[in-house]
């Protein structure tokens, strides 16, 4: 995918060039933050194996992760974030102002970009999407009582927030291919992505900012409740002294970090790790035979092996 991935880089520059300076240069910032373009290689795989044929695969591919850099610019405001991918988040370097407007002016020029396409159901799918991932947001910032937050509003979550977007990525790719194709690759994308997101909040807690180019424990220093502690609070006895440890971290403004790694301990002591990690398995597991009814190719493979990427990463 090495030649695509290029021309999706190109694409990229193209959609969000602006002749205003704040935002060429938060631009150029943007472009240094992008990750392995995980999303548009989905995509693009998921178009071969599909067998589509449709010229603008590769300006889709940039469309998507257009949307993924806006959600991570709005995130990493909204979570006061100061790394991403080992670099200063928008909010750190610029403002939080700066990032919000940012974030808006990406998901514009994704809108833009696809009304030009004149695809309405790329459209319909990508619009789908992002509604979807910003209620995701709006889930992970109600979630009040904390210790009562269970495994079926973290699946929501996560269904919202994260694997949303690989399922449109992949369902996008094949637009073009037969109705069973593209629903097996949205279902596939959807589990994928659940597994995805279960592995990244693994690191979390088991891999140190110099892998991960984040503060280790953030998730745990910003009071998310993820699906190892979820299921460690399961094994944790109602008044048990554990339950209280944990409880004294979320009642913490700013939690100390022997404070977060107690907590890491006794996650890892309730198997609250080792639950996650199966889960995340067994995600991968259901994905993978989604990928039985399309033909055998090299971009099947690839679709495969994407899922061991998903689920063994260390970044």
């Amino acid at each position: 995918m090495a030649g695509e991935l290029e021309q999706v880089v190109v694409e990229l520059r193209r959609v969000i060039a602006a002749d205003f300076p704040i935002v060429s240069e938060v631009n150029d910032h943007l472009l240094h933050m992008k990750g392995k373009l995980f999303r548009p290689t989905l995509l693009l795989l998921s178009h071969q194996a599909a067998g589509s044929k449709d010229a603008r695969a590769v300006t889709l591919a940039a469309v998507v992760e257009l949307i993924h850099l806006a959600t991570l610019v709005h995130d990493d405001s909204v979570d006061h974030s100061v790394l991403r991918r080992g670099l200063p988040t928008i909010n750190a370097l610029f403002s939080h102002q700066i990032a919000v407007i940012m974030g808006d002016y990406l998901y514009s020029r994704a809108i833009i970009e696809l009304v030009r396409l004149d695809d309405h159901e790329a459209l319909r799918v990508l619009a789908r999407v992002t509604n979807e991932m910003t209620v995701g947001e709006m889930r992970q910032l109600e979630a009040h009582d904390k210790l009562a937050y269970g495994e079926g509003a973290y699946d929501a979550l996560i269904r919202a927030k994260t694997a949303s977007l690989l399922s449109g990525a992949c369902e996008v790719g094949a637009l073009t291919a037969p109705a069973h194709f593209r629903h097996a690759l949205a279902r596939f994308g959807m589990l994928l992505g659940m597994a995805f997101q279960i592995t990244d909040d693994l690191l979390d807690y088991t891999e140190p900012e110099a892998v991960t180019g984040k503060p280790s424990g953030l998730d745990l220093r910003e009071h998310k409740v993820t699906l190892p502690l979820i299921a460690a609070l399961a094994r944790m006895p109602a008044e048990g002294p554990g339950r209280l440890v944990v409880a004294e971290l979320m009642e913490a403004a700013e939690p100390s970090d022997d404070l977060v790694a107690e907590v890491i301990r006794l996650v890892e002591g309730a198997g609250g790790l080792e639950t996650a990690r199966q889960r995340a398995l067994d995600l991968a597991q259901q994905a993978e035979a989604e990928l039985d009814v399309l033909p055998p190719s090299p971009a099947r493979d690839a679709l495969q092996g994407s899922i061991a990427y998903a689920v063994e990463r260390r970044s």
